[in-house]
């Protein structure tokens, strides 16, 4: 009988990508097919106290899914095999190593013997492990007596690692950036800056929904992004573990399209409502993000009443989506929640939503905050750029305090270095060596 199972790779020495992927190449050579490949996070080295200072060297982690018909000591046996021939070498407690391949979750079953215990020990308690495990099934229970899934779990680590999606809008007209990216000449140079910079999703939109916006129809969006799309996903060929590509979308065609095209994300601006598309997304295996909004265009006239809780509103909103899409069959596991800051909210409503915006999370579905370069922020800031981005860093730290999952920007270096060095100071310390 075929086994779904987890595994997670880790590297913090020599060519860290090269590695990961090495190892991935060598596991599917073996009785192992693998279905799933998470994001690449970086966290920085767990070190016991006075540790060597040359093993302060972050990790780079991912998850994989995997389907096996073999018992675990078989594929334990694989691991120990591609291990030392990367150069995995027996050595000091966290010392640096080439690679680190866990086996995380084996299917509902617990094993445990002198060299193995599933799932992993340290399974719930590393938010390396767990980002990772998230993007591909925040709702997996894995046996054992704590009985909660992956996302309840990790809401109660002190330090999170969040997704960066990063904003490439093919607009003439959009709030922030309308008119800089328009064609390949300037989309490249941004998306690749964007990669380079540690980006795990490029988010591509065809048409504004700012207040004002015209709106358009599918055909005309998707002649602003079909040849942007064929060549980002050209590009990320070039990079080892390359990001996923999200459209930016309400028209059903126009996810149809992007879909055929081979994207990983429908960001439904729409929040998953028409029928159609809640049936596209059945049938599709790519994850779907639903925003909730009150008009699209967005048009500050149309918000939520002022006497009513912001969160309150949304999260009953959310609750009745669920519903209707867990009896439509979808799995939940691929939908991700964005409470739709600046859509149908006043400024105060939009600064209420972002203090609570984690909370979304308790009813299971991973969620993601678009709050970048907003207007609320003038509430608190200048409105120049500058202005702007630092308000937009400063609440970027406070979302991923709450454990936001993906935090929408659109200066994605300047987020990620603010993020790196603000978690380089604030690491977990190891209980126990890793398996």
């Amino acid at each position: 009988m075929l086994m779904r199972i987890y595994l997670g790779l880790g590297s913090n020495l020599g060519d860290r990508r090269s590695n990961l992927f090495q190892a991935l190449e060598l596991l599917k050579e073996r009785a192992l097919t693998i279905t799933r490949v998470s994001p690449v996070v970086e966290s920085p080295a767990l070190l016991l106290e006075n540790s060597p200072a040359d093993w302060d060297r972050p990790f780079l982690n991912l998850a994989l899914q995997c389907e096996t018909k073999y018992k675990p000591e078989i594929v334990y046996g694989w691991i120990k095999e591609i291990e030392q021939n990367l150069e995995r070498v027996s050595g000091p407690c966290w010392a640096p190593r080439p690679i680190d391949i866990d086996i995380l979750t084996w299917g509902d079953n617990e094993v445990s013997t002198k060299t193995l215990t599933i799932p992993h020990a340290e399974l719930r308690k590393r938010n390396f492990v767990l980002t990772p495990l998230i993007a591909l099934e925040p709702r997996l229970r894995p046996p054992g007596v704590i009985d909660e899934t992956l996302l309840e779990s990790s809401q109660k680590l002190l330090t999170h690692i969040p997704l960066w999606m990063g904003i490439i809008n093919v607009t003439p007209d959009s709030f922030s950036d309308g008119g800089r990216f328009l064609d390949w000449k300037t989309v490249g140079p941004q998306a690749r800056g964007m990669i380079d910079a540690g980006a795990h999703i490029i988010d591509v939109g065809g048409e504004s929904t700012r207040p004002g916006a015209t709106m358009l129809t599918a055909d005309k969006e998707w002649s602003r992004i079909n040849t942007i799309l064929e060549l980002l996903l050209e590009a990320r060929q070039d990079y080892t573990f390359g990001p996923l590509i999200s459209v930016d979308t309400y028209h059903v065609k126009t996810a149809r399209k992007a879909l055929e095209l081979g994207i990983d994300i429908v960001n439904d601006v729409g929040g998953l409502c028409l029928p159609e598309m809640i049936e596209l997304a059945k049938t599709s295996a790519v994850d779907w993000i639903a925003m909730h909004q009150l008009s699209l265009p967005a048009n500050p006239k149309v918000t939520l009443p002022e006497d009513v809780d912001p969160y309150d509103a949304v999260e009953q909103w959310l609750l009745k989506r669920i519903d209707v899409w867990d009896k439509a069959g979808l799995d939940l596991n691929r939908i991700i929640f964005d409470p739709g800051i600046g859509f149908g909210k006043t400024a105060r409503q939009s600064l209420e939503l972002l203090s609570r915006a984690g909370d979304f999370r308790r009813h299971g579905l991973r969620v993601l905050v678009g709050h970048s370069r907003k207007s609320f922020l003038n509430l608190a800031v200048g409105d120049t750029v500058t202005d702007r981005n630092q308000a937009t860093i400063n609440l970027s730290m406070k979302l991923c305090d709450q454990g936001v999952d993906i935090l929408r920007v659109h200066d994605v270096p300047m987020n990620i270095n603010a993020y790196r060095t603000r978690s380089h100071t604030a690491t977990d310390r190891p209980s126990n060596s890793r398996q």
